[in-house]
């Protein structure tokens, strides 16, 4: 039996679980709007996203991470030439590529574990379907990922963010961008999961909504009296749509990731805060200020649908920091002159 769920507007009560490369103005976690020109690669996504239940979204990037090492190898543009280099690859090939990344082109080392994964996924289904019989990936240890404290915006700064608005922007588009970032702050989603979420994800009235995270995986994330008057006052303008999702473009279809994250941005670099802003900062600060004001981390953790509490453990460091900084500021001591 389906569950019901309270709703603020129309839409489906079940998540769809169809795969589409095309772009579409249906679920946004479900859609991509990049076609690889290779049918090979095409058959890769949808291999990703439905059988091993990775989102629309990492499918994409592995995708492209493909015709990354197709152009490393010397493919030209045109499909047939990237398959034919791809498919001869050695894990020397492999080697060479991520040195190229964490070398001249000085990528992190998440990122180059990410594109590793990538073809370690797609030589994997190439060993599966006979195309090959090895996969030159599988044995390329990938750099230990860098152990960095998240970047977190002050409380202040948060407040200096969501107080900024844009001149010469319609009620509409100023009513969603304040919706999305109150809800970006008070729920500690990330930008993806923003972007995806339908009218009958939402439950106003119990202030909590469905989130599909990481892996495809469903969770209930909570928001404050903030984002829910935000979002009622953002509903009250939005435009009439085919598309059942909450955030809208200009032109009446589905915000897309990249959207969201160039609105953000210039609402940023508006608000004159010194500290660099993102979606994804908003998140870390919205965990590390719930355990400052008291938060214990399981909560934190079911919250931000992190799957080991180990994930979360290093949002104390954070705090930690956080608490040095502020109590340099604060105490009197050491500015003065007479000590």
């Amino acid at each position: 039996m389906e569950r019901a769920w309270p709703q603020v507007g129309a839409g489906p009560q079940t998540k769809p679980t169809n795969y589409n490369l095309a772009p579409s103005g249906e679920r946004g976690v479900a859609v991509t709007r990049y076609v690889p020109a290779d049918p090979v690669l095409g058959e890769f996504m949808a291999y990703v996203h439905l059988e091993r239940g990775l989102s629309a979204r990492t499918a994409e990037e592995y995708a492209r991470d493909v015709e990354s090492f197709a152009r490393f190898l010397g493919a030209d543009e045109r499909a047939s030439d990237a398959n034919r280099r791809v498919a001869r690859a050695s894990s020397t090939d492999v080697r060479r590529f991520m040195m190229e990344l964490m070398g001249p082109r000085k990528y992190r080392a998440v990122a180059v574990r990410r594109k590793l994964f990538g073809l370690r996924a797609y030589f994997g289904l190439q060993r599966r379907e006979g195309r090959r019989s090895d996969n030159p990936a599988a044995d390329v240890t990938p750099p230990k990922p860098e152990r960095r404290l998240p970047k977190v915006l002050s409380e202040d700064e948060i407040a200096k963010l969501l107080r900024t608005r844009l001149s010469g922007r319609s009620d509409v588009l100023r009513l969603r961008d304040v919706a999305m970032f109150e809800l970006l702050y008070a729920a500690g989603i990330r930008r993806a999961e923003l972007v995806s979420l339908d009218l009958s994800d939402v439950d106003l009235e119990r202030r909590r909504m469905r989130v599909i995270g990481k892996g495809n995986k469903e969770r209930i994330c909570l928001f404050n009296r903030a984002a829910a008057a935000a979002i009622r006052a953002y509903l009250g303008l939005r435009p009439r749509s085919s598309d059942n999702a909450l955030f809208l473009s200009e032109r009446g279809t589905r915000l897309s990731h990249n959207q969201a994250g160039k609105t953000f941005r210039l609402y940023a670099d508006l608000s004159g805060i010194k500290q660099h802003a993102t979606p994804h900062v908003m998140r870390h600060s919205f965990a590390t200020h719930l355990l400052e004001n008291g938060a214990d981390l399981m909560t934190i953790k079911e919250l931000l649908g992190h799957e080991s509490l180990a994930t979360t453990q290093i949002y104390t460091n954070v705090s930690l920091e956080h608490m040095r900084r502020t109590y340099d500021e604060a105490h009197p001591r050491d500015d003065r002159d007479d000590r």
